[in-house]
C-alpha cells in the first residue's frame, strides 16, 4: 500500500471528534482524492503533513519544539518522506528526529487535523496555484497523532528546533487554540 492509500484510509476509517474536525476531515480527503501528489510538499497551495504530540508516561506534561522558522511552540512533525510506508510511521520518524527521543509508544490513530498557512514552505505561490489570490500561501494540512514517552527519557534539539522542553499540560507556552485542543484530545484518548 501506498503513503497516499494509506492516508486515504486512515482518514476515510477516523472517527472526527467534532463538527469542526469532520469538515477538515472531509477536506482533506477531497486533497487526497484530487491530488496523487497530496502527500508530497510539491503539492501546491497544500498538502498532507504529519505530526505527534509527545506526552508524559503520566500524562501531566507535554514535549514540545520551538520551531526555528516559526518562532513558536510546537508538537514535532513535518513533510512526509519518499519512505515513509504510513501517515503514522511519518508522524513517528518526526517525532524521533526532532525529539531525540527513540523509544515513544504512537497511537496509530489520529488524535487531530489543523490545517494552517505556512508562508515560509516553499517559497511564493504561482498565479495558477494561489488562484489569483495574491495573498493566499501554502497550507499543511497536520495530522496529528499521541505518542507516550517513557518516564526519565532525555530529549535532544534538533537543527530545526531552538529549543526542545516538558510543559505542563495545563500550562502551555501558546494560546494557540488548535495546540489547545491538541493537548485536551491526546489526554482524553489516552485517559489521563
Amino acid at each position: 500500500m501506498s503513503l497516499h492509500a494509506d492516508a486515504s484510509r486512515v482518514l476515510a476509517d477516523w472517527v472526527a471528534p467534532t463538527d469542526d474536525q469532520e469538515q477538515l476531515r472531509q477536506r482533506y480527503a477531497e486533497v487526497l482524492s484530487a491530488r496523487p501528489d497530496a502527500m508530497g510538499r510539491s503539492c501546491r497551495p497544500d498538502h498532507l503533513t504529519a505530526s505527534t504530540l509527545v506526552i508524559s508516561a503520566d500524562g501531566s506534561s507535554v514535549l514540545l519544539t520551538l520551531h526555528a522558522k516559526a518562532q513558536a511552540w510546537f508538537q514535532f512533525g513535518g513533510h512526509c518522506e519518499d519512505g515513509d510506508a504510513t501517515l503514522a510511521g511519518a508522524a513517528l520518524r518526526e517525532a524521533r528526529e526532532e525529539s531525540g527521543l527513540s523509544d515513544l509508544a504512537l497511537d496509530p490513530v489520529p488524535v487531530q487535523l489543523s490545517e494552517h498557512a505556512v508562508p515560509f514552505c516553499g517559497g511564493p505561490l504561482s498565479d495558477a496555484e494561489s488562484g489569483g489570490d495574491p495573498t493566499r500561501t501554502v497550507h499543511h494540512l497536520d495530522v496529528r497523532f499521541v505518542a507516550v514517552a517513557p518516564a526519565g527519557a532525555a530529549h535532544a534539539v534538533s537543527e530545526e528546533s531552538l529549543d526542545v522542553r516538558w510543559w505542563p499540560a495545563d500550562a502551555l507556552p501558546t494560546e494557540d487554540q488548535d495546540m489547545i485542543e491538541l493537548v485536551a484530545l491526546a489526554k482524553d484518548r489516552l485517559g489521563f
